[in-house]
């Protein structure tokens, strides 16, 4: 009798096709609970709130299916209309001043002098406090008659301010608390842009006799504007979203002079309880916000470019 011998054939080593197929299996059960996670915090907050948006909803009401209407009464809310100019307004000087204060910040603190570590601490520290801590000091600073900022111009012979009880002064007033909050934020931005720039350039010029301004115009700046872009990007879309500031020190007032789109949608929500309506200005206001992050992001880029 005799015996067969099976032969057991080697398997076959895994293509690099199926590898990647096998990774990407096992790769998907981890990504898993993040898109569920991301899926309950930011997804389905949305899609509720563009649901919410088309309908006429009140707390305590029913709801009713209105279609566009929401974002047709708009057009003729005068109210809502003002709102997006004032934080257009508001947005554009939040952005100019802590940009052009903290650029020439960041070219302070990157030339060396004695203390130089605690200066920058000290200068980084408004932007520590948290935002209603700042507009409550503020508040009371800003007070007609026991402000210490009245003391301060009427002892130096000028006339005292209204500060935020004019509706003439009071945004350029809540500007100067966000410059004041905000400019270590860019200046840090481009303190980290400047200390990574190479020094051949610099040398460069220096044997052709440039002067510091020329170097600054010349080499700094461009090089450094990327970083520059970076910081606008940030403070442009904290700007548009500044709400905690506004409400503490104005809360929107006086009148509605100083009511940006934030404090608007507040009002209609939580004073009104006009839900549907609020709910279509959310909308409104997430595209004003990606139209200026993507307008910056798009400079950003050319400026990456060149």
């Amino acid at each position: 009798m005799s015996a067969h011998v099976a032969t057991i054939a080697p398997a076959k080593p895994a293509t690099a096709h199926q590898r990647r197929r096998n990774y990407a299996r096992r790769y998907r059960l981890f990504i898993v609970p993040a898109g569920i996670v991301v899926a309950a915090v930011i997804v389905f907050p949305w899609l509720f709130t563009l649901f919410m948006s088309v309908q006429d909803f009140h707390v305590g009401g029913a709801m009713t299916f209105v279609g566009l209407a929401n974002y047709t009464r708009m057009l003729s809310d005068e109210r809502f209309l003002w709102a997006i100019l004032h934080t257009l307004y508001f947005t554009v000087l939040a952005v100019i001043f802590p940009t052009i204060l903290g650029v020439i910040a960041a070219v302070c603190f990157n030339q060396r002098f004695p203390l130089r570590g605690l200066a920058r601490t000290i200068f980084i520290l408004p932007m520590m406090a948290t935002p209603v801590a700042v507009a409550l000091v503020w508040t009371m600073m800003f007070h007609p008659q026991l402000g210490v900022l009245n003391y301060l111009l009427t002892s130096i012979g000028l006339p005292p301010s209204t500060w935020v009880y004019d509706s003439a002064t009071v945004i350029p007033t809540l500007v100067m608390v966000e410059t004041w909050q905000w400019t270590p934020l860019i200046m840090l931005i481009v303190l980290g842009g400047l200390a990574s720039l190479p020094q051949d350039p610099y040398e460069a010029a220096a044997l052709d006799g440039a002067s510091a301004w020329q170097c600054f115009i010349k080499i700094t700046l461009p090089l450094v504007w990327p970083f520059i872009m970076v910081a606008l990007v940030l403070r442009a879309v904290d700007a548009l979203k500044a709400f905690d500031t506004i409400f503490v020190i104005s809360g929107g007032g006086p009148g509605t002079s100083s009511e940006t789109l934030n404090l608007y949608l507040y009002q209609e929500a939580f004073a009104y309880y006009d839900i549907g309506y609020a709910s279509a200005i959310v909308v409104v206001f997430f595209v004003l916000i990606l139209l200026v992050t993507l307008l910056l992001m798009s400079r950003r880029a050319k400026a990456a470019a060149a």
